[in-house]
């Protein structure tokens, strides 16, 4: 298995501005949250981009993709038909080729030399198999997240075979459906906005589209019947999601990359005088 392509969804209508918001990376350089996304790509080994947008924005997309633009194709998702739907829309840029999928709202920041995607790369390639990054999440965050449910395969390595996939559960049916054995109790596993998936899943899509064409297209709902008919994995990578779209995301994805790069010390100066100043305060 190798990973050349790299699809990213950033059609949702309420969401189609965030991967245009700019940061500070590690490095210091002011960049947009959608060539954040992609370096971390291409840094994993990636070589082509697929990004599905909604129509009218390919202009200030081309120009948030940096140094990366030449080796990014536009795909637009005329109509909102789902989260399912847009990554269908790939398939013709995707072939017949396993692919890094990624969220155009999700920024991550490892906690180790190797990235997010890197983790997730080498891991989908060694069991060749699907495997979807996974974060450990308290249950009242879930209706922010599709979660799995399965258990522990990977031995000394955080990795699961799926068997149930649900997106935004309730705690109830998350405790019914969703128990991992050996995770903390209170957290399940959840999305962490980035997968290794093969061309197999485009006819699920296909055949759910099919089957209720007036409907919003999911991808959970596919990934659930994935886990029926083959073997799915999800790994919890070392590292941490930020969803930019939440409330304060984007302020705790900045203050994430810039504890974790150059201006360390510096960031970590100003945050303790804004808290002294505050403690000093009425």
């Amino acid at each position: 298995m190798r990973i050349r392509k790299a699809l990213i969804t950033a059609a949702n209508t309420r969401q189609r501005t965030l991967p245009l918001q700019t940061l500070i990376d590690q490095a210091g350089e002011t960049k947009s949250a959608l060539q954040v996304i992609l370096e971390e790509a291409a840094g994993a080994g990636v070589e082509e981009f697929g990004v599905v947008v909604c129509p009218g924005d390919e202009a200030a997309f081309a120009e948030a993709c940096g140094s990366l633009r030449s080796r990014v194709q536009f795909i637009v998702q005329a109509t909102p038909r789902g989260y399912g739907h847009a990554v269908l829309l790939g398939q013709r840029f995707v072939g017949d080729e396993p692919f890094l999928h990624l969220v155009g709202d999700h920024l991550h920041v490892t906690h180790s030399e190797k990235s997010c995607a890197r983790q997730l790369i080498e891991v989908a390639m060694a069991a060749n198999a699907p495997v979807s990054a996974v974060q450990a999440t308290r249950e009242s965050q879930l209706t922010s997240f599709g979660a799995v449910g399965g258990r522990l395969v990977g031995g000394a390595q955080p990795l699961y075979q799926v068997e149930a996939v649900l997106e935004k559960p309730t705690p109830t049916i998350a405790e019914q459906e969703l128990l991992v054995p050996g995770l903390r109790a209170g957290f399940y596993l959840c999305f962490f906005g980035m997968h290794v998936l093969g061309p197999e899943l485009f006819p699920i899509l296909s055949d759910q589209q099919r089957v209720e064409p007036d409907r919003a297209l999911g991808l959970s709902p596919a990934l659930h019947l994935l886990a029926a008919r083959r073997r799915y994995l999800a790994f919890a990578v070392n590292g941490r999601r930020f969803d930019i779209g939440a409330p304060y995301g984007l302020l705790f994805a900045q203050l994430a990359l810039s504890l974790s790069g150059r201006d360390r010390d510096r960031v970590l100066t100003q945050i303790v005088e804004l808290l002294a100043v505050r403690a000093d305060g009425p």
